[in-house]
């Protein structure tokens, strides 16, 4: 078994290899609905819009999931509740696959969306824990890898499977996916010494914490930008940039290859001055998404900043490490909550776009309406610092995180 006793991993590139599996099966869930709706739409009898309810299901039980879990399971030593939150995502998606009815689609899609938020909160808790403090963000990186490769391979992969074999195959095949994690995590991840204090109260007094929540309003209003312009990204191309439907698969290739570099790259400048890291990276998402807006009158300009607009997955190790410093002994329960404000990030993001565009704005304001949030994510970082130093002692100022 590869552990120790001080909770270092013997091998720790295999433990975050296996915690990125779990990633990997629950980004290919969350995203290969949308390549799918026809399929679901048919075989449901319903229309492709009501589909959308089961995606909204998801991201509700995405938001719920993660203060829930961790709260209940705040004593649950850290690597079984791994195990049990992939084995709870294993049933949801083996069960979403055998739903006999629409509603009852909607009601499991909710029930695999409740591991989401926890498992990747406590995965990377887990990977930063494994390593020397100085590899903390790099290690979170490489764990969130697997939600970029999701949308690399697992999404496109699971929506030819499902549309050429039956869309139950692909939820089928989440499941497996969550079932072989559930099995590796017993054996590669390494064991790590149980907090006695731990309980609910504590982990939700991270809902108390201005830090914590200056932090979570980054994820959700700094990286919402990414959401807004991914949300319309094809009929963004297609419409205004005269782009083939053909070519729709490298679309995602492209951004799923930026959200890679840009996780990699954000994890590295994380470990290296994290305070400075986070403004950095607000600056190029704003800079980037706002060129999109002139990028997307062509074809071959537009997909190039599709694959930079995927480079904005740098925030997430940033943040999630920044979580870590500030949530003192709340450290699930703010960790798990930064992957429910991504996901209110996707919220935010789209419907904002879509007033733009229905307000009758060409499709590429998308890259606006990215621009603005990220600005607003530069307002947020900098009147959170300035409310952390008025509440500072003066002798400890420059000594807090």
């Amino acid at each position: 078994m590869q552990e120790s006793s001080s909770g270092l991993a013997r091998n720790p590139r295999l433990a975050e290899f296996v915690l990125a599996l779990g990633g990997f099966g629950i980004g290919t869930s969350e995203f290969v609905i949308m390549g799918l709706m026809n399929r679901v739409a048919g075989d449901l009898a319903v229309t492709e819009p009501q589909v959308g309810y089961a995606i909204s299901s998801y991201a509700l039980g995405v938001v719920v999931g993660a203060p829930l879990i961790s709260a209940l399971a705040a004593r649950v030593p850290r690597r079984a509740l791994l195990i049990i939150l992939m084995l709870v995502f294993a049933v949801g998606n083996i069960a979403s696959a055998m739903a006999p009815g629409f509603w009852s689609f909607v009601g499991l899609r909710f029930l695999a969306g409740l591991p989401h938020g926890a498992y990747f909160g406590i995965a990377a808790l887990v990977a930063a824990g494994a390593v020397p403090i100085d590899q903390r963000a790099r290690a979170i990186s490489r764990v969130m890898m697997g939600l970029t490769v999701a949308i690399l391979i697992g999404a496109p992969l699971g929506t030819w499977a499902g549309n050429v074999f039956g869309w139950q195959i692909a939820f089928a095949g989440v499941g497996g996916i969550a079932l072989l994690t559930a099995l590796l995590i017993r054996f590669y991840v390494p064991i790590q010494p149980v907090d006695t204090l731990a309980s609910p109260v504590r982990e939700l007094s991270a809902l108390l914490k201005q830090r914590v929540l200056v932090t979570l309003a980054l994820a959700c209003i700094g990286c919402g930008g990414m959401f807004a312009i991914f949300s319309y990204v094809m009929p963004t191309l297609t419409q205004q940039a005269g782009m083939s439907e053909a070519l729709g698969p490298l679309v995602l290739v492209i951004f799923g290859l930026g959200s890679i570099a840009g996780n990699l790259i954000g994890g590295r400048m994380a470990d290296k001055n994290l305070m400075r890291a986070i403004p950095a990276i607000l600056l190029w998402c704003g800079v980037i998404q706002g060129l999109f807006y002139f990028a997307a009158n062509n074809v071959w300009t537009g997909l190039l900043f599709v694959g930079l607009v995927g480079t904005s997955m740098a925030l997430a190790p940033s943040l999630q490490t920044r979580l870590m410093d500030v949530a003192e002994d709340a450290q699930t329960m703010a960790a798990s909550l930064n992957h429910a404000a991504f996901n209110g990030a996707n919220a935010l993001g789209a419907w904002l776009a879509g007033l733009a565009i229905s307000a009758g704005l060409s499709w590429s304001s998308t890259g606006l309406v990215g621009a603005g949030l990220a600005g607003c994510g530069l307002v947020i970082f900098a009147a959170g610092r300035w409310l952390e130093k008025r509440s500072q002692p003066a002798a400890t100022r420059c000594a807090r995180p």
